[in-house]
């Protein structure tokens, strides 16, 4: 479905044309334009005509149901990997890609053996969880004489954790939020959208000042920046000194506790003396870390035994730190974390 025609093809339109149209879409989830009544006739014709609700898609579920992947073709022919998050409750997150494919090679993210291809524009951000939204409701019609109540629900969380970097599409992932958060639009609230970074200094102060309630996380994987280095390029440009100052100025600004993200790989990063340095490192700041144990398939890399994740967070509660250890979804459709790639399927 292409969002970007819909603007133009209503500039002859009066104002209030474009929030009706706005409406239907991002918040009735209609699956025609017949369905929206309260435009002309005329107009929904057109509508139907040039920019027809639908999706060019492949999805995938994980055996558990709790986490579908799906592959969306742009309209230039690329494709995007977003992944629907299902919890108990009817509580749904989606995690959402910000750039096709991704420029900075972490060694335990698929994306980045990709390299990079082109940053989205704030519509394809949106059209992710515009895609779930559908799915949701399409989901809902046909089990509800048959599903528990509360089991399925509306999306109520987002995270840009998808493929890319989104400080390195900044604009395009700021607007995306704030259409995602506009009341008159999907209406999710700031504090259940998550961002992540691999840490970029300028961005992060840049985000200090856009008075926006977002959960800012930061992938953090080591506190050395030597083995920071051999984990993540990107801290050749930005070492944990500049990454740190600039999150200082961050909590100064927001008072917003920040996520610091720890994929956890057996013999690499989950030793007795890193944790150690994680405690020196984080001190009394305004944060927690988040565990991850590595899920990816990249050779020579494992997930840190469960007795080493388990003696590793000790250290850092010991020390003061809130811990906290991510749950995993879409192992087996590829769709948990660092494991979404381009795919050419269509």
């Amino acid at each position: 479905m292409n969002l970007e025609k819909i603007e133009n093809l209503l500039k002859d339109e009066p104002p209030y044309r474009l929030k009706q149209v706005e409406k239907a879409l991002f918040k009735d989830f209609i699956g025609s334009w017949d369905e929206a009544t309260v435009l002309p006739a005329g107009l929904r014709k057109k509508l139907e005509k040039e920019i027809p609700i639908t999706f060019d898609f492949n999805a995938a579920t994980s055996l558990k149901g709790n986490s579908i992947k799906v592959i969306i073709k742009l309209k230039d022919g690329l494709n995007v990997e977003s992944v629907l998050m299902k919890h108990a409750g009817g509580r749904n997150t989606v995690c959402v890609s910000s750039q096709v494919g991704c420029p900075l090679g972490c060694i335990f993210c698929s994306t980045g053996k990709m390299g990079y291809v082109r940053d989205l524009n704030h519509y394809e951000i949106v059209g992710q969880v515009l895609f779930f939204s559908y799915y949701l409701k399409e989901l809902f019609v046909s089990v509800k004489n048959s599903a528990p109540p509360g089991r399925y629900g509306t999306i109520k969380n987002i995270v840009f954790m998808g493929m890319g970097e989104p400080f390195l599409n900044y604009d395009n992932v700021v607007r995306a939020i704030r259409f995602l958060n506009d009341r008159d639009k999907f209406n999710i609230g700031a504090r259940h959208i998550s961002i992540s970074t691999a840490g970029i200094p300028g961005k992060i102060k840049k985000f200090s000042q856009e008075n926006l309630q977002v959960n800012l996380a930061v992938s953090l994987n080591s506190p050395d920046d030597k083995l920071r280095r051999k984990i993540m390029p990107v801290a050749r440009k930005y070492p944990l000194k500049k990454i740190m100052d600039a999150v200082k100025i961050y909590i100064g600004r927001t008072n917003r506790r920040v996520m610091f993200e720890y994929i956890m790989i057996r013999d690499l990063n989950d030793s007795d003396i890193l944790a150690g340095q994680l405690v020196k490192l984080l001190g009394s700041l305004l944060c927690f870390v988040n565990l991850i144990p590595y899920n990816g398939k990249e050779p020579g890399l494992e997930p840190s035994p469960r007795e080493r994740i388990k003696k590793f967070r000790g250290i850092l509660e010991n020390g003061g730190i809130t811990v906290t250890e991510r749950f995993r979804f879409g192992k087996d459709i590829n769709a948990a974390c660092g494991q979404l790639i381009y795919k050419k399927t269509f």
